[in-house]
């Protein structure tokens, strides 16, 4: 993810039955959600984040660095971690046709629908042009947890825990609106979803994330601190 923000934090109340419970906890080490492997799964269905093998979506704008292209896709492979089965998602993003950031994210979805992020390794380009892993992180190594990246009934409502290892992935979000309506170059679409995202890390820096059902992200906005906007030019499907 980009850059992040904000101190305290109460994780959201999933419904009954869910597979899982994220304890509210602020930054004091007293965040540590109760993980059933049992309940977890690597196909991921949630309309707002269809992470199905094979899927792949291309971003394109413009930062103050300059062009930016991000290109999404969904492997075929997974990867165990806490015990939980995560589908593996691989997303690139380049400046004027250069590279920089490589990451890979471990993915997994609850039996009430609710995606969680268990972890990424990343290399993002530092100003001496070396690559660095800075933010990277795995739950269930040191002090790292798994977060919400997205609800299985997203509602304007309180911030939740996208990731959590402390001082490297602290990223947050909080559901602004539910129906929206946006059109960017692959399309118009209606009940957008929109989270505002932040991280404590990088304060005075937020940004907005547009979401489409079937479609997942189609653009994302710097609107505070920054400024950038990429959208959705294809989405690519594997045929069954």
């Amino acid at each position: 993810m980009r850059e992040r923000g904000v101190a305290a934090v109460l994780l959201l109340a999933l419904a009954a039955g869910v597979a899982v419970l994220a304890s509210a906890g602020g930054d004091d080490g007293r965040y540590n959600p109760r993980i059933d492997p049992a309940g977890f799964s690597a196909t991921i269905t949630n309309p707002y984040l269809p992470l199905r093998p094979g899927n792949r979506w291309i971003y394109e704008g413009q930062s103050e660095d300059g062009a930016e292209r991000k290109v999404v896709e969904v492997t075929d492979e997974t990867r165990t971690v806490m015990g939980v089965p995560c589908v593996v998602v691989r997303d690139t993003v380049t400046l004027n046709g250069q590279l920089h950031e490589d990451t890979t994210d471990w993915f997994a979805q609850d039996r009430d629908g609710t995606v969680w992020n268990f972890g990424e390794a990343t290399r993002k380009r530092t100003i001496d042009g070396t690559f660095s892993p800075s933010g990277s992180w795995e739950a269930g190594v040191g002090r790292a947890q798994p977060g919400v990246v997205m609800p299985a009934d997203p509602r304007p409502g309180g911030p939740y825990r996208q990731e959590y290892l402390p001082g490297e992935a602290e990223d947050m979000a909080r559901v602004l609106s539910v129906d929206e309506a946006l059109k960017v170059p692959y399309g118009s679409y209606v009940q957008v979803l929109v989270t505002r995202d932040w991280s404590p890390l990088d304060p005075g820096v937020a940004e907005h994330k547009h979401y489409a059902p079937g479609i997942g992200l189609i653009r994302e906005e710097a609107v505070e601190g920054e400024t950038y906007r990429i959208d959705l030019i294809v989405m690519s499907r594997r045929e069954p």
